[in-house]
């Protein structure tokens, strides 16, 4: 893991830092292809080429940034979406991993 994501998620209730490890690595488990792992904007963010996922921690949720998570908001019922198209997933909550892989990878692939 990058050392100022690593310094930054530790920042976090260990929940969060679980959840947000777990997440990370759904990242890279749903593409083939190096990744670019980053700060960009205070925001940890995966990048290949111009796409982006970006992982937003609260205090007792995580914001999950991926262009393609709109067209699976009938797969998140159950899962807040926000005006912007950002799904949260709170600590109490199980993580939809299957469908945020498919997200992922429709994200950064195309």
């Amino acid at each position: 893991m990058n050392e100022q994501i690593a310094a930054y998620i530790e920042k976090y209730p260990p929940e969060i830092a679980d959840m947000f490890r777990t997440l990370r690595q759904l990242i890279y488990d749903s593409v083939s292809c190096p990744l670019t792992e980053t700060m960009w904007a205070k925001l940890p963010s995966y990048s290949v080429g111009e796409a982006f996922v970006r992982l937003i921690p609260f205090k007792d949720h995580i914001n999950i940034e991926a262009q393609a998570a709109l067209g699976h908001r009938e797969d998140l019922t159950g899962y807040k979406m926000t005006p912007k198209g950002m799904v949260q997933i709170f600590s109490k909550q199980e993580i939809p991993k299957e469908i945020l892989k498919r997200i992922f990878a429709e994200t950064l692939l195309g």
